[in-house]
């Protein structure tokens, strides 16, 4: 099954998104890309995944450019710009998804205080993919393992 998850810049929720998916379940292939691609991934959110055990000090913010001509299962959106300005995909898109979470890349305040939000973000973003893997995907990829038995 095949996920893409779009943001606009591609630093942050998005990043976070597609590492917590993919660690659902190795059947799912998730990428995540954005409208207006950052030039890098957030320091913030590499810090606040690595807490958790997940290591995005590799990852690259992509553009959504790159996928238009492919199928997708699902494109989910994770914020309010990329559910609105969602490019015109050129490949085939089965569902279109929005799970909106706020842009923790516009904390300000202390380094305590971003830090508070970049956790809080990433604390959103695991569970409500958890629960929409646990609601929508986990019973397909169930069913499509029972058909193939």
């Amino acid at each position: 099954m095949k996920i893409l998850i779009l943001c606009t810049g591609n630093s942050c929720r998005s990043q976070m998104a597609e590492a917590f998916l993919a660690g659902f379940d190795a059947r799912l292939e998730v990428r995540s890309a954005g409208s207006k691609p950052a030039e890098r991934v957030n320091p913030w959110a590499v810090r606040v995944m690595r807490e958790v055990g997940v290591d995005l000090s590799a990852a690259k913010a992509q553009d959504v450019r790159e996928f238009l001509d492919q199928h997708w299962d699902y494109v989910v959106t994770v914020c309010g710009n990329a559910q609105r300005d969602c490019p015109a995909f050129l490949g085939q898109v089965d569902h279109r998804v929005h799970l909106g979470f706020d842009d923790p890349a516009d904390a300000t305040g202390t380094d305590d205080e971003i830090l508070a939000v970049f956790r809080a973000s990433r604390d959103e973003i695991q569970a409500g993919f958890r629960d929409w893997f646990d609601a929508e995907l986990a019973p397909r990829l169930e069913r499509t393992r029972l058909q193939r038995t």
